[in-house]
C-alpha cells in the first residue's frame, strides 16, 4: 500500500495493512515500533497458537511487561548514575579552583 500523505503511515502487522496518523519526525520510530509488536506477535503466536484478539491481548501484556521490566531496572541505575557524575562534577570543580589558586 503507497501512500503520499506525510501524516500518514502505512504499516504491517502479522500481514494485515493498518493506516496509522504519524507526523513526518515520528515515522522512524514508529516503524521501529511495528517492527517490535510485529516480532513479538509472530513469536508469542508460535509459542501459544493464540490469534485475533487473544494473540492482540497477549503481544500488548508481553510489551507492557518488558517496558515495566526496563523501567524498572534503569531506574535505580540511573539515579546512581546522576549521582555519580555529579560528584566527579564537584571533584572536577574542586580541583579546577585549587589549580587556579596556584597561579
Amino acid at each position: 500500500m503507497t501512500n503520499r500523505d506525510p501524516h500518514v503511515l502505512d504499516v504491517n502487522l502479522m500481514g494485515r495493512a493498518y493506516r496509522i496518523a504519524c507526523a513526518p519526525e515520528e515515522r522512524g520510530g514508529l516503524l521501529g515500533a511495528v517492527a517490535l509488536v510485529d516480532d513479538k506477535m509472530h513469536e508469542i503466536a508460535e509459542q501459544s497458537r493464540a490469534t485475533g484478539d487473544r494473540l492482540l491481548v497477549l503481544t500488548a501484556l508481553n510489551v507492557a511487561y518488558e517496558l515495566l521490566q526496563l523501567k524498572q531496572a534503569s531506574g535505580p541505575e540511573l539515579e546512581q548514575a546522576r549521582h555519580r557524575v555529579s560528584t566527579l562534577r564537584a571533584r572536577i570543580g574542586e580541583a579546577l579552583e585549587q589549580q587556579e589558586a596556584l597561579f
